[in-house]
C-alpha cells in the first residue's frame, strides 16, 4: 500500500504543507512544479528530484538545540523569525504528546530549540493560524485544541469551544474567518469552528456538515455543547455527515481538502457553493510517499522515503521564503510501533517559488 503524504503547491504559503496526509498554514511564499520525479534514494534513504538534497535535522531521542527531540513526530508548520524561521513539531506519544519548536538562523543552521506544549495526549493535528500561533490538537476521544505560541513566550492555552474530540486535522479559513477540525473515528465528522473575534479562539461557535447524500450540497449545524464530557461531540447532532477515519485537511483558495482517513479518499468541500465531493484517494502501490498537489487538485510524486516500512511522512512545512521543506518520518527507519525512532528531515533544492 502506499503510504502517501500530499503538500499542496496552487495557493499555500510557507507554513505547514499538505501532509499527514494533509495540513494548512499561513505564510509568505508557495510551490510550483514540476520538479521532476524522484531518482535515486541519497545516503539518507530520501528520493529527490535532480538537483534536491536532504539532510536529517532533528532524530527522535537525540539533542537539537539542546532538547530532546521527541517521539512520533506529527503534524509540523514554519513560522517567521526576524531573518530565520521557527520550525514547529507535534509529538503523538500517550500521556507525554505536546510540541517543540527549533529556530534556524536565516542559512539553515539551528540556533536553538524549545518545548512550546508538554503533558498533553497523543498531539497528531496542528495548523498554523494567520496571527502565527500554533494550534495542537489531541487524537484522544475527548481531546483538546491548544492554542501555542511557537516563538516560546507565551503559556499553551486550552481553546474549548473548539470542541473535545479525536482531532485529525485543523486548517485556518482567513476569508470566512473559521477553522475546520477533522474527527478520526469511524462515523466521524468535519467540524468548523467561528470565533466570536477572529484572532481570539476563546469563545465561539462550533458547527457540523449536515448533507443528506455522500456527495452533493451541505448545511452546517451548531454543535450543542461542544466542551461536554459524557455526550460525545459527533453525536450531538443527528443529521451530522459521517466520514470514515477523517483525517488531517488543509484550506486553500475557498477550498478544505481533507482525506477519508480508513477508506483513503481525499474530499474537498468547496466554501463558495457549500458542497462536498470525493476529488481523490491515496492509497495505491507501495512505497512512503509525499506527493505535490496542484490548483486543480491532480498530484505528481515529488520524494520517496525508503527502507522505513511501518512509518508515514508527517509534518511537512515550508520555511518561510519558500526554500526549504520539512517533513518527518513519524516512526523512522526502526519502525517502531511505540514511535521511538522518528526522524525529522530538511529538504532544500531549486523550488520554484512565489517573491514576498
Amino acid at each position: 500500500m502506499l503510504r502517501r503524504t500530499f503538500v499542496s503547491t496552487g495557493g499555500l504559503a510557507a507554513g505547514t504543507a499538505f501532509a499527514g496526509p494533509l495540513g494548512s498554514g499561513g505564510g509568505l511564499a508557495v510551490l510550483s512544479g514540476p520538479h521532476g520525479p524522484p531518482g535515486s534514494p541519497d545516503a539518507n534513504g530520501v528520493a529527490l528530484p535532480d538537483g534536491f538534497s536532504s539532510r536529517v535535522v532533528a532524530r527522535t531521542g537525540h539533542r537539537v538545540g539542546g532538547v530532546l527531540w521527541h517521539p512520533a513526530p506529527g503534524d509540523g508548520a514554519c513560522f517567521p523569525d526576524g531573518d530565520g524561521w521557527i520550525y514547529v513539531s507535534n509529538s503523538e506519544i500517550p500521556l507525554l504528546g505536546g510540541a517543540t519548536a527549533i529556530r534556524f538562523r536565516q542559512d539553515g543552521s539551528v540556533h536553538g530549540a524549545y518545548r512550546i506544549l508538554s503533558g498533553t495526549d497523543l498531539n497528531r493535528a496542528g495548523t498554523a493560524t494567520p496571527w502565527r500561533t500554533w494550534l495542537s490538537c489531541e487524537e484522544t476521544a475527548r481531546g483538546q485544541v491548544f492554542e501555542c505560541d511557537p516563538y516560546g513566550v507565551r503559556a499553551a492555552m486550552p481553546r474549548l469551544a473548539m470542541g473535545r474530540f479525536r482531532h485529525a486535522g485543523a486548517a485556518c479559513d482567513p476569508v470566512r474567518r473559521v477553522v475546520y477540525l477533522t474527527e478520526d473515528e469511524p462515523d466521524g465528522c468535519l467540524y468548523r469552528f467561528v470565533p466570536s473575534c477572529w484572532g481570539d479562539l476563546t469563545t465561539g461557535r462550533l458547527e457540523v456538515l449536515c448533507a443528506t447524500g455522500d456527495e452533493g450540497p451541505v448545511t452546517w449545524r451548531r454543535v450543542p455543547n461542544p466542551a461536554a464530557l459524557l455526550e460525545a461531540t459527533r453525536h450531538q447532532v443527528e443529521t451530522a455527515r459521517r466520514f470514515d477515519g477523517a483525517g488531517t485537511c488543509h484550506y486553500s483558495a475557498g477550498v478544505c481538502l481533507f482525506t477519508g482517513g480508513n477508506d483513503g479518499r481525499i474530499w474537498a468541500y468547496d466554501a463558495e457553493r457549500e458542497w462536498i465531493e470525493t476529488v481523490g484517494t491515496g492509497n495505491a502501490g507501495d512505497a512512503m510517499e509525499l506527493a505535490l498537489v496542484g490548483p486543480d487538485h491532480t498530484a505528481a510524486p515529488f520524494l520517496r522515503v525508503e527502507g522505513h516500512p511501518s512509518s508515514e511522512i508527517t509534518g511537512a512545512a515550508l520555511s518561510p521564503d519558500g526554500s526549504r521543506l520539512y517533513f518527518s518520518s513519524q516512526r523512522g527507519r526502526r519502525g517502531d510501533a511505540a514511535g521511538t525512532g522518528g526522524l525529522t528531515y530538511e529538504v532544500t533544492g531549486p523550488f520554484s517559488r512565489r517573491p514576498r
